[in-house]
């Protein structure tokens, strides 16, 4: 609204402006006072310019970083009814905003004083020292009617800049303190939390974990020195096993407090070792045969090799999609808990004859699913399926993929068993379905297996 009528109002001044210059023009040519009007217009002219920066410094641009969407609005970013003056309820909403402020003081007095005017509370704030500035992150809460925009321009008035703005929830209102402990202390109950805590702890970016050797034996990423790499939006991490990990985020630099944070979650995680959950779960198939399902991790190398000699190798191509005589070479990555999570069903005999993966693919999150010949069709690809999307709502993921072939009738059968909306992309005879964790998945409600009794026994 205030783009619009800022910019009909200069549009208006450029034509009244020709209007003018074309009588000037006309009177200088024609009449005998033509230096008298020129110096009247000139001094029109200079009227005119200081009222258009009056103008645009009045009603300026909003910092170009506003509402960036990173979530979209929810029942939990709403903060419920805010008591105004009168008695009138008003819903408000959660913000997450960060701005940068000379490191002088009654800078940060001059921010709450423009947040305040706009009747904006602040519930928590941080301080990022950068030298001569700082950067300020706030928890705000603030009127429904209030716009991102809105925000950000009186932050901008206060003397704030490179402002960026977000939807927040109920989760954004615990303290950092408590936050990066239970971070820590997921990440160290089980390796494959790292990337899920590293993501939470710095909001929304794209981490990798690249490792020291490629699956093919090739020379992995160059290698970072141990206090790690900050280089402003970029920060990399040495991994436990002398691979990398990267941490991206666009347009949003990252702070050294926030570097120092994520570097310690790494180094916990480094001094840990590499751990997975031992609780397993026993199911009865329909036939009546009972199979364990458990967390897997590269402790099951020799296990799982096993059961790819076992495969057919039409089997291994619907799952591996290259040359069958490569699938070993990816089962150390695959089984790392530092990549994703990896579920594992055995036989009462101790043999593995289905492999379930959930692998964190940077800024997504990918599914994949191999059950020995004699195993298939009895409902086990299916039952891993869900466990794994269970894991994946957990963790917050918005969604899961799989990448298979169009003619795997069994992988598109347990996707569509998920019963939530699916996406389908074909190229070249590789079909990828996309599952999109919406709130019915997010119901808390835990994975089924037809058929079957379910014993939960715990370590």
């Amino acid at each position: 609204m205030h783009h619009w009528r800022r910019d009909l109002v200069e549009l208006a001044a450029l034509f009244t402006a020709v209007a003018v210059a074309d009588v000037v023009a006309n009177l200088v040519g024609h009449g005998p006072d033509g230096p008298g009007l020129l110096a009247v217009s000139a001094a029109a002219l200079i009227a005119t310019a200081g009222f258009h920066v009056w103008w645009s410094r009045r009603h300026g641009h909003a910092p170009p970083t506003g509402d960036t969407d990173a979530r979209p609005p929810s029942p939990e970013g709403q903060a419920g009814p805010s008591e105004l003056p009168g008695g009138v309820a008003e819903e408000s909403t959660l913000w997450r905003m960060r701005t940068t402020v000379k490191d002088a003081p009654g800078s940060l007095a001059a921010l709450c004083t423009a947040l305040a005017e706009h009747s904006v509370d602040i519930l928590s704030l941080q301080t990022h020292p950068l030298g001569d500035d700082t950067v300020d992150e706030f928890l705000l809460r603030a009127p429904g009617a209030l716009a991102a925009a809105d925000i950000t321009r009186a932050v901008a008035r206060a003397g704030g800049s490179g402002t960026w703005i977000e939807r927040a929830d109920a989760h954004d209102l615990v303290d950092a303190p408590t936050r990066v402990l239970g971070l820590a202390t997921r990440t160290a109950l089980d390796a494959a939390e790292l990337p899920l805590a590293l993501r939470q702890l710095l909001g929304r970016c794209t981490i990798r974990s690249l490792p020291a050797t490629t699956p093919g034996g090739g020379r992995g990423p160059q290698a970072v020195p141990v206090e790690g790499v900050l280089e402003d939006t970029v920060m990399r991490l040495r991994a436990p096993e002398g691979g990398v990990i990267t941490v991206e985020r666009p347009y949003l630099p990252f702070t050294p407090t926030e570097f120092a944070r994520a570097r310690a979650l790494v180094e916990l995680d480094a001094r840990l070792g590499p751990r997975v959950p031992r609780g397993h779960d026993v199911l009865t198939l329909p036939e009546g045969n009972a199979i364990t399902v458990r967390r897997a991790d590269t402790g099951d190398l020799a296990a799982a090799k096993a059961m790819h000699e076992r495969c057919s190798a039409r089997t291994l191509g619907m799952r591996y999609h290259g040359p069958v005589g490569d699938a070993d070479r990816y089962l150390n990555h695959l089984l790392s808990p530092r990549f994703g999570r990896t579920l594992a069903v055995q036989t009462p005999s101790g043999r593995i004859v289905g492999l379930g993966h959930l692998l964190w693919d940077g800024d997504e999150t990918e599914v994949a699913l191999l059950v020995e010949d004699q195993w298939q069709r009895r409902g086990i690809g299916g039952e891993l399926l869900g466990r794994l999307v269970a894991m994946a709502v957990e963790a917050g993921c918005e969604s899961v993929y799989a990448v298979t072939q169009s003619s795997n009738t069994g992988m598109v059968a347990a996707m569509r068993g998920l019963g939530l909306p699916l996406d389908y992309q074909i190229e070249e005879g590789t079909l990828v379905i996309t599952a999109r964790l919406d709130a019915a998945a997010r119901s808390g409600a835990e994975p089924s297996f037809e058929g079957s009794g379910v014993r939960i026994v715990r370590d």
